[in-house]
């Protein structure tokens, strides 16, 4: 699955995407979160830390949302704006 980050995500990650195959117990995106938490201490400082949303395919989901047939997820720090 394509993950794509923005802004300072991206920045604290060092990468703008990445290819990542996931076990099948990753359903949802907070089972995402853990995974790559788990997977890189850089991950876990990022997810840990700071405030982020997530999109898939495009479109803001929760916590809960099931990624079995997304193909493109997001993260990014909240937008502000001024």
């Amino acid at each position: 699955m394509k993950i794509i980050y923005f802004a300072k995500i991206r920045e604290l990650i060092g990468k703008s995407e990445e290819e990542i195959s996931f076990p099948n117990s990753v359903k949802t995106i907070e089972d995402l979160i853990v995974f790559l938490k788990n997977h890189n201490k850089i991950y876990h400082n990022v997810f840990e830390n700071y405030d982020f949303l997530i999109a898939c395919d495009e479109e803001l989901v929760d916590m809960n949302y099931e990624i079995n047939k997304t193909k493109e997820i997001a993260i990014f720090p909240p937008v502000t704006g001024g």
